[in-house]
């Protein structure tokens, strides 16, 4: 929960209350700045991604007042970018164009800010929801642009999969030394549970396995890119070493959840006839339980030392206090319990932090965003390369659906989630242009055949 003693902590992009910049940081930093600035727009995701996902969180920069995170400097770094391109007249623009998932997520990014604002009143938090937009909102447009083409979609998950290569590396290595490879950054030592040791990396335990477990269905999708397969089955075991290393049941969940959806690959022609039968079994299972179905999440206990208990009563009482969110959400839910001050639930972090307007659209993001796909594939069903990709990004973000019961997205995880959801349109975009060709050509033919000689060679 977020006390009053606790508003001086709200600044524009948050964090300590002076400047925490290492010198590697820094000059991390300014190279990637300068390659996004200078390199073509497809391929500024390299160094904007590389380093996103390679500096820690918690590095700031104050000026003028203003905290300015290093991972908010490199959002916007692409973000002027942008302005630049566009006002220089070139062409630039949205693959597939502004569409109907794009619209969800803005209104989704700008609702849950809102709603801050409304429930403290304060000017602290209006400078502080800024901050977050940059992220939230800014870091969504970022990856929109630099992703506008099926070149670059490969070339993202390439620079993903070296980022799971690099960070595997690091948390093994954790596994064995009780040290974090990158604490000289501040990054935490690697905690004890149950005599395991749960590695940090750069992201931390939970975010660094989630962030690793949802990414294996796109590694795999790249195995099958010609000239892609020794990176992709690096991504795939530095992935596996991520999860592992962090000894969490959540990035076991994400790691599983990417398995289970692609497992369903047979059956993709009949998941209207698998999501009802999920539906029935979940209703039947909650009349005949002797507690509600939710509390199947008190059951989980991958690594033998998870807080699932927790974690089933924060939806608990989540559901129980509904009168208490419903409207703009609640910031005095530390009071509900003990630990409940512990949001590890996406979920529950949407319905918190706007009420049941904001949750509804949050849940709009995963609808939407599976609706494009499962359409674009009945519709490439005869390419089997193409199916497979949207299949792929489908069991991607089935895998944060999962994750999302264990934990809250914050800057690392929110960007890896704007990763897939950018990757969408893209996909779906050579589907929608030979779609496009075929009725160009079909009114042509109507047109052709409707005309007099005369009317076609006046």
């Amino acid at each position: 929960m977020i006390t009053q003693g606790a508003m001086a902590q709200f600044r524009f992009g948050g964090g300590a209350s002076g400047t925490i910049l290492h010198p590697v940081t820094a000059v991390l930093m300014v190279i990637a700045v300068v390659l996004i600035l200078i390199q073509p727009h497809n391929k500024a995701v390299t160094p904007f991604l590389l380093t996103y996902f390679s500096i820690p969180a918690e590095e700031v920069i104050v000026f003028a007042g203003l905290h300015f995170t290093v991972l908010q400097i490199l959002i916007l770094a692409v973000l002027a970018k942008v302005v630049i391109l566009r006002v220089s007249s070139k062409h630039l623009s949205l693959a597939g164009g502004f569409n109907g998932l794009d619209r969800v997520v803005v209104t989704w990014a700008l609702l849950e800010q809102v709603a801050f604002i409304i429930q403290w009143k304060e000017m602290q938090t209006f400078i502080k929801a800024l901050g977050d937009l940059v992220v939230y909102l800014g870091g969504y447009i970022a990856l929109r642009f630099l992703i506008p083409d099926r070149e670059t979609l490969r070339r993202a998950i390439k620079v993903m999969a070296v980022i799971c290569i690099i960070q595997g590396v690091c948390m093994v290595s954790e596994q064995f030394t009780h040290q974090n490879v990158f604490s000289f950054l501040g990054r935490w030592r690697p905690s004890i549970r149950n005599g395991h040791v749960r590695s940090e990396g750069i992201m931390g335990t939970l975010y660094g396995g989630v962030f690793a477990g949802m990414l294996i269905p796109l590694f795999l999708w790249l195995w099958k890119e010609k000239g892609s397969q020794l990176v992709a089955f690096a991504g795939l075991a530095g992935a596996t070493a991520m999860v592992w290393s962090s000894h969490a049941s959540t990035s076991w969940m994400a790691y599983g959840g990417s398995l289970l959806g692609l497992m369903f690959w047979p059956l993709r022609k009949q998941m209207r006839m698998v999501r009802w039968s999920i539906v029935v079994t979940l209703v039947g299972l909650h009349l005949v339980m002797h507690g509600p179905v939710w509390s199947l999440i008190e059951k989980i206990d991958l690594t033998g030392g998870s807080s699932s208990y927790h974690r089933y009563m924060l939806i608990d009482n989540c559901i129980r206090h509904f009168g208490d969110w419903w409207l703009i959400g609640y910031k005095y839910y530390g009071d509900w319990g003990f630990d409940m001050w512990d949001l590890c639930n996406q979920f529950v972090v949407a319905a918190l932090t706007g009420g049941i307007l904001t949750l509804t659209i949050f849940v709009m993001i995963y609808s939407r965003a599976f609706g494009i796909i499962g359409t674009a594939r009945k519709q490439a069903s005869e390419n089997r390369g193409q199916e497979w990709l949207l299949w792929c990004l489908g069991s991607a973000l089935f895998a944060n659906i999962v994750a999302s019961f264990g934990i809250n997205y914050m800057y690392h995880l929110i960007l890896c989630f704007y990763v897939v959801l950018a990757c969408i349109p893209v996909a779906t975009l050579k589907r929608k242009q030979a779609k496009i060709r075929v009725v160009q050509r079909a009114e042509a033919e109507e047109v052709y055949s409707g005309a007099s000689p005369a009317e076609l060679y006046r």
